[in-house]
């Protein structure tokens, strides 16, 4: 009996080209009883019928959740994830059901990695502040907006997992100490990779630019309040390329507004898409990005050939790569 997969229809442009380089599903050929297509429906949330005619998903940002998977006709086996996050899939009801969750962490370390990096620098240049005013015709108004040295400043992170640890030596040349918090992670690694572990408090209290890499869960959710935002140095910049609702977007608002911080880089935000009313939109002290900041040629393809890869295992009777569990 073939085993089915479906893919999210999220992956395809707007032309019907898949996001990825196609040569991506050449993995699908370790295992010749593979069927594969695109999903029909263009869904926000996997619904049961999906579930009854597939044995495994690829899938992007569709949510799977408890109801998904509900129905005694649910024949998947494997939800493959893209990116490193699984918060919008109910891990916890699909073990319950025998399926097995995976993700592709590695395929996205350097990816935002780099994200986080391209934010600080423009950040600290002002980059669209001085594209703007050089559209606006007002070259001269540029000695008024003066970009921040980086060399005596420190950078600060929360969250030192994967991607925290791919950016810790390649942010280490441009600044003069980096700082983490990570609950989990052994303060000699730190050392080892040129960073100093510090508490929660003191990373946002005396970093310059502090950047959000951890997983959104129980834990963290809105730990970026307004007394973590009240921390903050009046000049230190906020960088969260994980998960928004990590951050309190009311409170980083007010922040904002209020001049208690001095700007914002976001590649996500509390809710997604983004509200066009949004008070950060209307920001000129904001970085605003749709959560792809990472999202590269590179990036994708490694992204879909581990995904596929998982699958493919699956089918074949054997342990996927980078599965996760409940709580993990």
């Amino acid at each position: 009996m073939a085993f089915r997969i479906g893919t999210t229809r999220d992956l395809l442009t707007a032309s019907g080209k898949p996001a990825f380089n196609a040569a991506a599903f050449e993995e699908l050929q370790g295992n010749p009883d593979i069927e594969w297509e695109w999903i029909p429906e263009d869904v926000s949330e996997i619904t049961p019928d999906i579930a009854a005619r597939y044995d495994g998903l690829h899938v992007n940002l569709p949510r799977v959740t408890a109801t998904s998977v509900a129905r005694d006709d649910c024949r998947v086996k494997i939800i493959a994830r893209n990116g490193v996050g699984f918060d919008t899939v109910d891990v916890a009801a699909c073990a319950a059901k025998g399926i097995t969750v995976t993700n592709t962490p590695f395929a996205i370390r350097r990816p935002v990695a780099v994200a986080a990096l391209t934010l600080i620098f423009a950040l600290s240049g002002k980059l669209f502040t001085k594209d703007r005013i050089v559209r606006e015709g007002r070259w001269n108004d540029r000695v008024e907006h003066m970009g921040i040295g980086l060399t005596g400043r420190r950078l600060g992170l929360i969250g030192a997992g994967g991607i925290g640890q791919e950016l810790i030596p390649l942010a280490r040349p441009f600044f003069r100490e980096v700082l983490v918090n990570d609950p989990y992670v052994d303060a000699d690694l730190y050392a080892r990779l040129g960073a100093v572990k510090r508490s929660f408090d003191e990373v946002v209290s005396e970093s310059d630019f502090v950047v959000v890499a951890c997983p959104l869960n129980d834990e963290t959710r809105h730990l970026m309040n307004a007394a973590a935002f009240g921390k903050m140095k009046p000049t230190a910049c906020f960088i969260n390329v994980a998960r928004g609702p990590i951050h309190d977007e009311a409170a980083l608002c007010a922040a904002l507004t209020s001049g208690q911080i001095a700007a914002a880089g976001l590649d996500v935000t509390e809710v997604e898409p983004i509200a066009p009313d949004s008070p950060l939109l209307g920001m000129t002290n904001t970085i605003v990005t749709p959560h792809a900041l990472c999202w590269t040629d590179e990036c994708f393809e490694d992204i879909a050939r581990t995904a596929l890869r998982s699958i493919v295992q699956v089918s074949l009777g054997r342990d996927p790569v980078h599965p996760v569990a409940a709580g993990q």
